[in-house]
């Protein structure tokens, strides 16, 4: 009798146990993996970034440290950055560079001599006239427009990424990375979380995104594409892409603007005309492989227009979203499997292209 008591206590110990081993396993299995969301401004605009896993927040002060140390290469309203100091020497001789500068202005170049000139990193003589988003942000004088058009030229930008070393041909040229910097800082970023050991993460710096790692339930990243049409204070969405890995990188007529006499100019000006590119666009979204490459073709498929601009993110193996200003939505080939348009307001075409 004694033995089978023992036998009933020994057998409910170990009952006990594997309740408690399971509900262990349940609870473990429930819990929601550690994460770490922060806000910093850099490169103009705010970076919002959530991370996961044990080291999230060391990954994300890291990637914040990482953007700032770009933001000190390549502002050219910083004056002791290497843009700064290129465009200082404009005319003279090669001066040398930090090689994540180097790189950037090469993928610059490359962009640019792909789009004939659609994205110009020496458009800095033209776009500083226009001060968008400035203080003193203003229509120039045509004047005035036409007698610093001719600095804008990226053929007499040159570049050494095995020296570290870059030269402005002449006299009154100067660079401006705009166009590349955000996309170039999400790269940063995902460099970051890489090197810290982060599980997965997210990184939005204005209106440029990368993503990284692979998210714990195995669903991809779903990136809300904004309504060209909605304001800072109340934005909407088109829809949404959804993102397994990579960077999207969106260029529109809404980031910065002014009107002057009820005509409203914004910010993507064409290098060869010096003025507001003006093509029926309002929107264009990029998506691939790299953050600077995204932003890069963003711009360069705005001024390009649908079409070309198609053509271009061909040889990228980049897919795109063109949005016009009569609402209708265009996409690249391979964006059609991921992208949902979700706003009644605006129509999704079949382009053809």
């Amino acid at each position: 009798m004694k033995k089978d008591k023992k036998l009933v206590l020994l057998l409910s110990a170990v009952f006990f146990v594997i309740l408690a081993v399971l509900a262990g396993i349940f609870i473990k299995s429930n819990q929601k993996p550690q994460s770490f969301e922060c806000t910093n401004y850099a490169m103009g605009t705010y970076v919002q970034q959530t991370v996961y896993g044990k080291n999230a927040q060391q990954a994300a002060k890291a990637a914040a440290q990482k953007i700032g140390e770009l933001e000190n290469l390549i502002s050219w309203r910083l004056g002791d950055s290497d843009i700064s100091k290129l465009n200082q020497a404009s005319g003279s001789d090669w001066i040398s560079i930090d090689p994540r500068t180097a790189a950037i202005l090469q993928k610059s170049l490359d962009v640019a001599e792909k789009s004939d000139g659609a994205l110009d990193p020496t458009i800095l003589p033209i776009s500083s006239l226009w001060d968008f988003g400035g203080e003193n942000q203003h229509l120039p004088a045509k004047e005035e427009i036409q007698k610093y058009l001719k600095y804008v030229n990226y053929h007499d930008l040159r570049v050494n990424t095995q020296e570290s070393a870059a030269s402005l041909k002449m006299h009154y040229m100067a660079v401006d990375l705009g166009a590349v910097g955000k996309g170039a800082a999400c790269d940063e970023a995902v460099a970051a979380y890489k090197q810290a050991g982060a599980d997965y993460g997210i990184v939005a710096v204005g209106g440029s995104i990368g993503v990284f790692g692979t998210k714990e339930d195995g669903t991809p990243w779903n990136i809300a594409v904004r309504d060209p049409h909605s304001t800072e204070t109340q934005s909407t969405s088109i829809g949404s892409i959804d993102l397994q890995s990579g960077y999207v990188s969106t260029s529109g007529t809404y980031e910065k603007y002014f009107t002057k006499n009820g005509v409203t100019y914004h910010h993507l000006l064409n290098p060869k005309t010096g003025y507001p590119e003006n093509n029926g666009l309002i929107s264009v979204t990029v998506v691939c492989s790299n953050g600077a490459l995204s932003d890069a073709l963003s711009t360069a498929c705005f001024v390009l227009g649908r079409e070309k601009g198609t053509e271009l993110l061909k040889k990228y193996n980049a897919g795109g979203i063109f949005i016009t200003t009569d609402n209708q939505v265009y996409l690249t080939e391979s964006m059609k499997n991921i992208f949902k348009l979700s706003n009644r307001k605006y129509t999704l075409v079949e382009s053809g292209v």
